[in-house]
């Protein structure tokens, strides 16, 4: 079980970075519709990350029985 927390872990961290940059190139300027699918590829992906960690977690410790 611990290699599919890290596996999951590992999925978690791609998408909170992918979710970081989007967030972070919402600091240049550009037109309504970039700045649209910016904020929403940047919220859902980090929101996706945060859980899928949090889920990765909780099934470690589940399977060690603490």
């Amino acid at each position: 079980m611990i290699r599919q927390s890290l596996i999951m872990y590992g999925v978690a961290l791609v998408l909170i970075l992918i979710g970081a940059a989007s967030l972070l190139l919402l600091l240049r300027e550009g037109g309504p519709a970039r700045t649209y699918v910016l904020r929403m590829v940047g919220i859902m992906a980090l929101s996706a990350g945060v859980l899928l960690a949090v889920g990765a977690g909780q099934m470690q410790r589940w399977s060690v029985g603490g």
